[in-house]
């Protein structure tokens, strides 16, 4: 009998799908689809669901069952805006049960509104900050402040991209007033919660949904920076998405939008709507900066569900990258406590040294990291598993950190061992000269305390540092009397060549 947990999406744009399985904290990845489907499009303002609309989203929804019971997973279905308000939603739910065996749960906005809180949180990985998340959808707009796991505020707006651009932008052309009634329309729903959103007060503007990811990367074109592979945590300004709406309204037709930013075709005619109920969010509760997160609905529907049948405990540490990293490294390192000691020795290193290297106490964390993942490429082969590493690494799913952050981890756990890090290296390259110096100065670091646990054994117990202007002296103490850690205070010796470069020191080792 299969673990796997399937969530089901069914939302008025589109319907996505995630498959996982539960592991500590949180859950896996098997597979994700989504079809772009349009249940809410020319109902009536979604009082209505056509007939066109019914027989595209149970044919969907056939196609995505499959999916499911190929992977023997339980699925869990729920619908949201388009569903909930349609008066002949019955015919649909019962066309999707013959079909498909399948049992939606309708969900209210609220409702709706906490399971988006909760996917945002996991990938947000902020959970001792109060956090605003809005989550554009196809026919509603969901606004929710929390801290941690606790909901402070949830509402639901009937505002969404798909909606709204039935409303006011169903034309071939964009008619000059279409703009000014549609911003004033998303304002006067907006304005009504604001003073109580103001009264409760956030530190941090989370959003979710494909609208606020075409925005976040048109955002990018406009910056002229490289696409990431990861778009969570990406951080962009309120000026930014008026920057983004007043060149999408510049451009008269669609056909000529999707072709001038490079949008979807599935896309490229709702994101003027979606993207002016971004501006209103960000003008009405006055948001400055913005976090795009990866997860919504679904992840937290995932999550619900897991805890909900106990295959999963609540994470007490609430620490979303490091829980990430963990599962990565149980997956596919073959010697745990070598990588978790090293970790722990590189941490020693780390706190006595930042101050003499300049480093900024995030960068502990990263350190931190990259040991615990330094040998996961063994999985793939021993021969270059520095090389396998790195790849393993940036192409995770590791949740509460943004790409950059991911990138950074990745290449000190990629120079780890063998060649240091050389403008040559494409990947090294691309980074600023700011996290050049980070990912040298922490890879100095992390291939000295590899080398202090080169018995793998753990006896080296801790290591003490002073510091002169000349030299750096790294003495190790070992676990016991009779330990003898000549030959780790012999490889750590001979891996100090960049930390000796970063400190601009000679490096010197002695047993304590």
């Amino acid at each position: 009998m299969s673990d796997l947990v399937a969530a089901l999406d069914i939302g008025t744009n589109s319907f996505h799908l995630v498959v996982a399985k539960p592991v500590p904290g949180g859950f896996e990845v098997v597979t994700r689809e989504k079809e772009v489907v349009r249940l809410g499009h020319g109902g009536g303002d979604m009082k209505q669901l056509s007939d066109e609309a019914i027989e595209r989203g149970v044919k969907c929804l056939v196609r995505l069952s499959k999916i499911a019971e190929s992977h023997e997973a339980e699925v869990r279905a729920v619908a949201t805006s388009a569903v909930r308000e349609a008066k002949n939603r019955s015919d649909f739910l019962k066309q999707v049960r013959k079909s498909t065996g399948l049992e939606i749960e309708v969900v209210s906005g609220v409702e709706e509104a906490r399971l988006i809180h909760l996917g945002v949180l996991n990938a947000i990985g902020i959970h001792d900050r109060s956090m605003f998340v809005c989550d554009i959808g196809g026919g509603s707009t969901e606004v929710v402040v929390g801290l941690d796991d606790e909901v402070l505020f949830a509402r639901s707006f009937k505002l969404g991209a798909v909606r709204l651009t039935d409303r006011f932008f169903s034309g071939s052309a964009l008619h000059p007033s279409a703009v000014p009634s549609c911003r004033a329309f998303i304002r006067s729903m907006l304005s009504v919660v604001a003073p109580e959103v103001s009264e409760l007060g956030f530190e941090v503007v989370a959003a979710s949904s494909g609208t606020a990811e075409t925005v976040a990367r048109m955002i990018l074109r406009l910056r002229g920076e490289p696409e990431p592979k990861s778009m969570n945590r990406f951080e962009f300004s309120g000026d930014e998405v008026r920057d983004v709406v007043a060149k999408l309204q510049s451009v008269a037709t669609v056909e000529e939008r999707i072709e001038r930013f490079g949008l979807e075709s599935n896309r490229g005619d709702i994101i003027l709507a979606g993207a002016l109920i971004l501006e209103g969010l960000v003008d009405v509760f006055e948001l400055k900066s913005i976090m795009f997160s990866d997860y919504a609905l679904r992840e937290g529907l995932l999550l619900d569900t897991l805890r909900r049948e106990g295959l999963i405990e609540v994470d007490e540490d609430h620490d979303a990258a490091r829980r990430s990293v963990q599962q990565l490294a149980d997956r596919c390192d073959d010697r745990p406590d070598h990588s978790q000691h090293v970790a722990e020795l590189a941490g020693q290193l780390f706190d006595e040294l930042d101050e003499t290297l300049g480093l900024a106490p995030e960068s502990r964390k990263y350190l931190e990291f990259a040991a615990l993942l330094a040998n996961v490429g063994v999985v793939v082969s021993h021969a270059k598993h520095h090389l396998h590493t790195y790849y393993l690494v940036r192409n995770a799913e590791l949740m509460g950190l943004s790409d950059r952050e991911v990138e950074i981890v990745a290449q000190v756990a990629r120079y780890h061992r063998k060649s240091v890090p050389k403008p040559e290296h494409p990947e090294f390259a691309r980074l600023s000269a700011s996290d050049q110096q980070i990912v040298r100065t922490l890879a100095g670091i992390l291939r000295v305390a590899i080398g202090l646990d080169r018995t793998y054994d753990g006896r080296v117990k801790s290591v003490s540092v002073k510091i002169s202007d000349a030299e750096v002296l790294i003495a190790a103490k070992s676990r016991g009397k009779k330990a003898d850690i000549g030959l780790n205070v012999y490889a750590a010796n001979e891996r100090k060549g960049l930390l000796a470069d970063v400190s601009k020191r000679k490096v010197k080792f002695s047993e304590a």
